[in-house]
């Protein structure tokens, strides 16, 4: 299966998606497209569009699903706002770079002109990690332009200064997504739901790590939001998306379904009060509503509480080898 972060999810969408499909077929393989979003207000209105495409090249025989997180924001580091040229080589040669007069003079006016694509609006970028302690204690939590305020310098400008002081890519959530257009495509039957993240202990020392509360809540979030209260799709279907779906496309076997000579997952919930409590500004927060959880037969959630058994294994799909 070829997946794939495809190379724009903005501007250049519809590029992104011919190419996507130009790989699908030439290699002879189903595809998914990870994960199916339209970033950027100027670009919402491109969704018709982008699923006429998928549609047109599913019904030309290729097998194309996607995945989604649950959110209307992405996470990613503050350095997705540059491009490419000026990150050649690696975050040390990047911050070099930067320090570079006349190369930063450039930078900033491509920046400014939207070279190679029109940037996200610093109100929408939420700084959420720094490696420095007193970064964090001054700006963590807040929005791109009210650092640059801070900063008493453009949001760009303010950019670079941060990611040369702090020798990271800086942590942030970007609101860049409509959530008209997330339950449009989370109705959709070919997509797959995921978190996009590790999984993680809400306890120390992982407190103190900038994450997205996809971390904690994406599945939970499909079932408390999307199901149970917006009712975009049956509660059926909204566990085939999570399970026997993405377990088939991945071709894991005997994995994703309820059935003899399966490994026993299982996963008890109770739909009228599961729903997810992470938040962009608290993410560290568990989702409430499950009760009991089996992995390989042995449960580690009891109403609840977690057992301290730890029966996980890991999965290899058909592409491993010994």
């Amino acid at each position: 299966m070829y997946i794939t972060h495809m190379r724009s999810e903005s501007d250049k969408i519809y590029a992104a998606l011919n190419e996507f499909f130009k790989i699908s077929r030439e290699a002879n393989l189903p595809a998914e497209i990870y994960h199916l979003k339209i970033n950027n207000t100027w670009n919402w209105n491109k969704i018709d569009t982008v699923l006429a495409k998928i549609d047109s090249a599913q019904k030309a025989g290729l097998k194309i699903t996607a995945d989604m997180y649950t959110y209307n924001a992405s996470g990613t580091s503050l350095t997705a706002r540059l491009p490419t040229w000026i990150q050649e080589g690696g975050a040390p040669a990047m911050r070099k770079r930067l320090k570079n007069p006349t190369i930063r003079k450039k930078l900033l006016q491509d920046l400014e002109l939207g070279i190679p694509t029109r940037n996200s609006d610093p109100k929408d970028v939420m700084l959420i990690g720094f490696r420095k302690d007193s970064l964090n204690a001054l700006y963590k939590g807040k929005r791109l332009n009210e650092v640059a305020r801070l900063h008493k310098k453009s949001a760009n400008e303010t950019m670079l200064d941060l990611i040369v002081a702090d020798k990271s890519g800086i942590a942030a959530i970007f609101f860049l997504i409509s959530e008209e257009n997330v339950q449009r495509m989370l109705a959709l039957p070919y997509v797959s739901i995921c978190s996009d993240a590790g999984s993680i202990p809400a306890e120390e020392p992982f407190l103190k790590d900038a994450t997205h509360p996809r971390t904690y809540g994406s599945f939970a979030r499909l079932l408390g939001k999307y199901i149970r209260d917006e009712k975009i799709m049956t509660l059926e279907e909204g566990i085939r998306r999570m399970t026997s779906l993405p377990a088939s496309n991945l071709k894991l076997k005997k994995r994703g379904s309820i059935a003899l000579g399966y490994y026993a997952d299982v996963v008890v919930f109770d739909l009228a009060t599961v729903r997810d409590r992470a938040t962009f500004e608290e993410p560290h927060q568990y989702a409430e509503g499950m009760i009991h959880v089996f992995v390989n037969g042995t449960q580690v959630l009891n109403n609840g509480n977690h057992t301290g058994a730890m029966p996980g294994r890991c999965i290899r799909g058909p592409g491993w080898k010994k």
